[in-house]
């Protein structure tokens, strides 16, 4: 395999799908092709039962440049739709998605950065949305996440001037979650995260996941998966014998 074309490259390790973005020669930034992959892959590890977390990074010291701008030129809005598209099966990923940012994180990147459930970077990454420096109108939906995440206040001003704000503003205004230091922090604590995730009950973080997402029908059906699972009895007896529980709720590609 050619690790200089732009790809996604994938693995899965103890229960942690790593999805890397990888495009050196333009910061990782997403090609059309990429784009239209990205639904696909994630399909794919969803149905994969021995996936329980997924992390999305960028090869090398840059998480992701947004998109390939001759992609643009082929029409600003099939490009769009294809972002758009990804940007949503990420979101709707059934298990915990976790974002590993490093470098740039602007415009495509920040959408998808966004679309995880969680964002943990280097100190140094920049962040921006840069659709009014090319003069395109960011997607509703696109701008509805940004706004839950950061507030209308942050979201205008990364809308409105396209400006790059640091880790410490991108912190302050729960657009990362956590900030790590320079030289080698940031994989170590997500390999440590993922890794308590991946031990961690699927159907607390399933039904956790539609919860905060906004869902409000679901409660008799996730109280009956809980009856039904036996996580909730495995986890109380784990407990109570001072061991590690072993969970058996399995999510499915939809949850």
């Amino acid at each position: 395999m050619d690790r200089t074309e732009p790809q996604l490259l994938t693995s899965v390790d103890a229960g942690v799908a790593t999805v890397t973005i990888s495009h050196p020669a333009k910061r990782n930034a997403m090609t059309a092709a990429m784009w239209r992959s990205l639904p696909e892959l994630l399909e794919r590890l969803a149905a994969d039962p021995a996936v329980r977390v997924l992390v999305l990074t960028g090869a090398g010291d840059t998480f992701c440049a947004g998109a390939d701008i001759s992609t643009l030129w082929e029409g600003a809005e099939d490009a769009q739709d294809l972002a758009v598209a990804a940007e949503e099966a990420l979101a709707a990923f059934p298990r915990p998605t976790l974002a590993a940012v490093r470098g740039y994180c602007v415009g495509g990147g920040s959408q998808l950065a966004a679309a995880c459930d969680l964002r943990f970077a280097q100190e140094g990454a920049l962040f921006g949305v840069t659709p009014a420096k090319l003069g395109i109108v960011y997607p509703s939906s696109s701008t509805r996440r940004l706004v839950a995440l950061v507030g209308p206040g942050t979201a205008k001003h990364l809308l409105f001037s396209g400006e790059l704000i640091g880790t410490e503003r991108a912190l302050r205004t729960g657009l990362v979650d956590e900030v790590l230091p320079d030289g080698g922090g940031l994989d170590g604590r997500v390999a440590a995260y993922a890794a308590v995730l991946a031990s961690r009950s699927q159907l607390t973080q399933a039904a956790a996941k539609e919860f905060a997402a906004g869902r409000r029908d679901r409660d008799a059906y996730w109280a009956g998966q809980a009856r039904s699972s036996g996580d909730t009895a495995e986890g109380v007896a784990a407990f109570l014998e001072r061991r590690t529980p072993d969970f058996s709720y399995t999510t499915g590609p939809t949850g």
